[in-house]
């Protein structure tokens, strides 16, 4: 693989471009407009001149990776790419649609790769019109710093591509394990429902914010507590991805909480927008006021 492109500049999309343009990659980034592609190049130069501080980039590499990164409103512009990896919203008709537009302007060589995070690879497959060349690539945020990479195979996913994808994960220093295609695949078929259990003991008055993530920092070594983890998601996303988990196993430890719910309407979605179980207006975050 020589070229690459990204389906989305967001938090994910930049992140995942960042990794693959420092790896050698030629990196193309597709957004909707050119005022966000700007903003995803802008992110890009932010998180890597933070790490010329940190020590951890040199001003050489900084300068070579934004080398390597372009950025386009046209999807036509990743039609010679080797492997294009999606990161859009978690909508399957409005991923399905981009699937559609690629496969008729790729060459037959091209893999596709979603880096969804709860719906399923096949349901994507067909979509893509080569379903041998379908594979999840799902990253973590934020991806620059987050060494895992769920790689997922369908049914209909060949070898070929399933080592490719592979062999490009660890090519960007990260370390991939193996998925099998079901919604959550194996981190958020696990984290999700430990988020939406501490939000129901939350309601039942298990205990307070601060208590609870204290407990499973403490106690159970993690490094952050479930809210925090919650906030630092986006309530709005895990939202979005408990229902689409819902409604694949219809099992209640999927099912968002009401108190969930209830913050996601209110716009409460977490640090992205400064108020989710925390408030981080301040320079401390603070536990919100709920109401329970």
């Amino acid at each position: 693989m020589k070229k690459i492109g990204v389906l989305g500049g967001g938090l994910m999309g930049s992140g995942i471009a960042q990794v693959a343009a420092q790896a050698g990659f030629t990196t193309v980034v597709r957004e909707v407009t050119t005022a966000l592609g700007d903003k995803a190049r802008a992110n890009i130069d932010r998180t890597l001149t933070k790490g010329i501080e940190k020590g951890k980039v040199t001003a050489e590499q900084r300068e070579k990776t934004l080398a390597n990164l372009a950025f386009t409103t046209e999807v036509a512009a990743l039609r010679d790419c080797d492997l294009v990896i999606e990161a859009v919203v978690e909508d399957l008709e409005i991923k399905n649609a981009i699937w559609r537009e690629l496969n008729a302007v790729c060459p037959p060589r091209t893999i596709f790769a979603s880096n969804t995070s709860s719906l399923t690879i096949a349901a994507m497959a067909a979509a893509s019109g080569r379903p041998d060349r379908m594979v999840g690539l799902h990253f973590f945020n934020p991806v620059p710093l987050m060494k895992l990479v769920e790689v997922v195979r369908t049914v209909t996913t060949s070898d070929e591509t399933f080592r490719a994808a592979f062999d490009f994960a660890k090519a960007v220093g990260k370390e991939p394990i193996a998925a099998k295609d079901n919604s959550g695949f194996v981190v958020n078929l696990l984290l999700v429902p430990y988020m939406l259990d501490a939000i129901r003991a939350l309601e039942h008055g298990i205990g307070t914010i601060e208590d609870i993530d204290k407990g499973m920092m403490l106690g159970a070594g993690y490094p952050m507590g479930p809210f925090i983890l919650a906030d630092f998601v986006g309530l709005d996303t895990l939202y979005k991805i408990a229902e689409i988990m819902f409604t694949e196993y219809r099992e209640t430890r999927y099912a968002p909480p009401p108190l969930l719910k209830r913050m996601v309407l209110a716009g409460m979605f977490g640090k992205k927008n400064g108020r989710g179980f925390y408030d981080y207006s301040g320079e401390v975050p603070k536990p919100m006021s709920l109401g329970i």
